[in-house]
């Protein structure tokens, strides 16, 4: 693993032992929201899984009864039956809060005249089948929109959860290595140092003892 280039001083390796217990501490809360992320996303796919299911179930029903309803009835009678729309829907949406993900909250507002359960058309040239589909559709809508949220939120956990799981990888393989190698590189340097300068006095040393003892020995030779 590359160091950090950085001069190798106390004042340096201060800061760089500063940085390094940051990065643990962010590098911990970082997986901790990778974990929880992880557990909100399970459970969101875990209520689309059942959701689905359920979902689909119903619609093989829609489309068993308007099959039918297409076998008894002419193309034009309906086409005739479904062309004026009596209901009018509105999707509404708001949002909230995910771990710090911003994720959708869907609502269908339906406006319908005649009240809801009324029908785009007249009862008396349409079969029951027909009714029967648009009834059984029209059961879906809130699960619908409730599929269509929990697939969002699903999508957006998902990209949070692998933009958290590359800043964790680059924490812990890359970044703090990087700070403990640079901080042991700048230990050796400064015991290397340290080492030199010790060496470098005690020679001072033994000089300064040398020329004493040279001094002592002329001055008692001058005696004599």
């Amino acid at each position: 693993m590359a160091e950090l280039r950085v001069n190798p001083t106390r004042m340096e390796m201060k800061r760089i032992q500063t940085r390094y217990q940051t990065a643990r501490k962010g590098h911990k809360l970082l997986k901790d929201k990778r974990d929880e992320l992880m557990k909100q996303f399970l459970d969101v796919v875990r209520e689309d899984k059942l959701l689905r299911e359920r979902v689909e179930a119903a619609l093989n029903d829609v489309y068993r009864s308007f099959t039918v309803a297409s076998a008894v009835s002419s193309p034009k009678m309906l086409e005739e039956a479904m062309i004026c729309p009596k209901k009018e829907g509105e999707l509404v949406v708001d949002y909230k809060n995910i771990m710090s993900v911003t994720v959708p909250v869907f609502q269908l507002r339906v406006h319908a005249e005649g009240g809801s359960d009324s029908y785009n058309y007249g009862l008396a040239f349409t079969s029951g089948e027909l009714d029967s589909s648009l009834r059984e559709l029209s059961g879906i809508m809130e699960d619908l929109m409730r599929m269509a949220e929990l697939e969002k939120t699903a999508q957006l956990l998902a990209e949070e959860i692998e933009h958290t799981r590359r800043r964790v990888n680059a924490l812990e393989y890359i970044l703090m290595p990087q700070y403990l190698e640079t901080i042991k590189s700048i230990k050796m340097k400064l015991d290397e140092n340290e080492r030199g300068n010790t060496t470098r006095l005690m020679k001072v040393k033994d000089m300064m003892l040398q020329a004493q003892l040279t001094q002592k020995h002329t001055e008692d030779e001058e005696d004599e």
